[in-house]
């Protein structure tokens, strides 16, 4: 399988090899359209020197037929030029922008990306669900290092699921399903709270989805260890005790299967406004974050995996370092 991420949208021709330089990425997700920049160069850890974001939600801007509406199209280009200006107030020298699921899905996703080329001169690159998972796996895999064997990755995003397993920096099983926590809030949890039997029928649904995508990952072998990525993941970590953000990006966080059973039990009757007073929860996250909790449970549970450590570096990260390995 080949190694690939998106190319460069600009802003100027990259570095040589070994110089520093200041790259950007624009990842337009489900939930979130986010830029990080970060000083970096090959062979060394990318250092982050600042981050833009906005909570879109492109997903909630769909039309009956699935189409992403006018609104949704006119809010992506107008703060993909805010992206720009402020890349150049930072020096970023390159810039790199992707999308995910929300426009990879959209009957109109060509249509999305035309008009932000048109609107900003950037030209977004669609990721495949598997190019998502293998970029995931490689950030995983930089950030926890080859003592760690034979890695699982858990990705849960907005619009889809990210598996993959395996023993190199590009994974022997990669696997993308349509199991993002917003899609399945949207189709499948309605109400404040939603009601018993509706959380039941969700949680049935996720498993049944779930069960036979998990068998290429068994070809994998037995982890060694298991991560969990993703800002829900990171949520659920810390509703269940692990380190505040504030501790930085080096403490030690894991998700523990018997704590998010638990978790997943009070979720289901609370409203959202009482989600959002649990700690590390955001506004913006707590109306997704009891089908988050479905799939994370799903998930470990199918996979028979008792913890994951979570991982603060994802799909931004990868694509990062895959562009720095090509300057190899």
């Amino acid at each position: 399988m080949p190694r690939s991420g998106p190319t460069p949208a600009g802003l100027v021709p990259g570095s040589r090899y070994g110089l520093p330089m200041r790259l950007g990425v624009v990842d337009v997700g489900s939930n979130t359209v986010h830029l990080l920049v970060v000083d970096a160069h090959s062979g060394a850890q990318p250092l982050p020197a600042s981050s833009h974001k906005m909570e879109l939600r492109l997903s909630e801007h769909v039309s009956d037929a699935g189409d992403i509406a006018r609104s949704g199209q006119d809010a992506l280009s107008c703060f993909v030029t805010e992206c720009l200006g402020v890349a150049e107030d930072q020096g970023v020298e390159e810039l790199m922008a992707f999308a995910t699921s929300a426009i990879r899905e959209a009957p109109n996703g060509e249509e999305v990306l035309t008009r932000v080329r048109q609107d900003t001169g950037v030209a977004l690159e669609v990721l495949s669900g598997e190019e998502e998972a293998r970029l995931t796996f490689l950030a995983a895999r930089r950030w926890f290092g080859w003592s760690s064997g034979t890695l699982l990755v858990v990705d849960i995003g907005g619009g889809s699921l990210e598996l993959a397993a395996g023993m190199d920096e590009d994974p022997d099983a990669a696997v993308s399903l349509p199991l993002g926590a917003g899609r399945l809030t949207r189709d499948l949890l309605h109400g404040d709270p939603p009601d018993p039997e509706a959380v039941r029928a969700a949680r049935r649904d996720i498993r049944m989805r779930l069960a036979g995508a998990v068998r290429p990952l068994a070809k994998a072998g037995a982890p060694d260890r298991a991560v969990g990525t993703s800002k829900t993941m990171r949520s659920l970590a810390r509703v269940t005790g692990a380190a505040p953000s504030s501790d930085g990006p080096y403490a030690a966080r894991r998700l523990e299967r018997a704590a998010l059973a638990d978790v997943v039990r009070r979720l289901g009757s609370m409203s959202v406004s009482r989600r959002r007073t649990l700690p590390g929860v955001s506004a913006g996250r707590a109306p997704q974050l009891l089908a988050g909790a479905l799939v994370a449970e799903a998930a470990m549970d199918l996979l028979e995996v008792d913890s994951l450590d979570i991982c603060p570096w994802a799909l931004r990260e990868g694509v990062i370092l895959r562009r720095l390995d090509t300057l190899r």
